[in-house]
């Protein structure tokens, strides 16, 4: 009878754990989780002779379309797409998560281009290297607040 008891508790278990999983009990949350972290990126992109700021600005972790003269060879490893566009203050707020990351000791690559045409004027495109080394860190985040300065483009007419 005990043997009997015994292997239905330990079937019981078994499923439990088999349904739940060790990352679904409480004392086990996260524990083997691969950590991660929020990286964002903050402030404002300007015009830089006017120092005005720009709208309608791509802001993003990877381009619209891929331009070598502007941004070297394509990376064959960068497969984070998040993107924002500026507001009519030329202020974004990207943000990407990087799992297996939780270290400001992180370079990542950002991609400025201006997509919406001469509506705002012409802009040239732009890569820029955000170190997080001294970013803040506050809630599982880091952050990094810049201003872009894009040089603007002569058209003929």
């Amino acid at each position: 009878m005990k043997k009997i008891l015994i292997k239905s508790v330990n079937w019981i278990l078994t499923s439990l754990i088999a349904l739940f999983g060790f990352t679904g009990c409480p004392p086990f949350k996260g524990l083997y989780a691969a950590p991660s972290a929020r990286y964002t990126v903050k402030g404002a992109v300007v015009n830089e002779a006017a120092q005005s700021p720009i709208e309608g600005i791509r802001v993003g972790y990877y381009p619209a379309e891929w331009d070598e003269d502007a941004f070297g060879i394509e990376p064959m490893n960068n497969l984070s797409f998040a993107f924002v566009i500026t507001n009519t203050n030329g202020e974004f707020t990207l943000t990407d998560i990087l799992m297996g990351k939780e270290s400001n000791d992180i370079i990542l690559p950002v991609y400025v281009e201006d997509i919406d045409g001469e509506e705002n004027g012409m802009f040239q495109s732009k890569k820029i290297d955000v170190d997080f080394k001294d970013a803040v860190w506050h809630n599982g985040e880091f952050t990094v607040t810049t201003t872009i300065q894009l040089a603007e483009v002569e058209t003929d007419e």
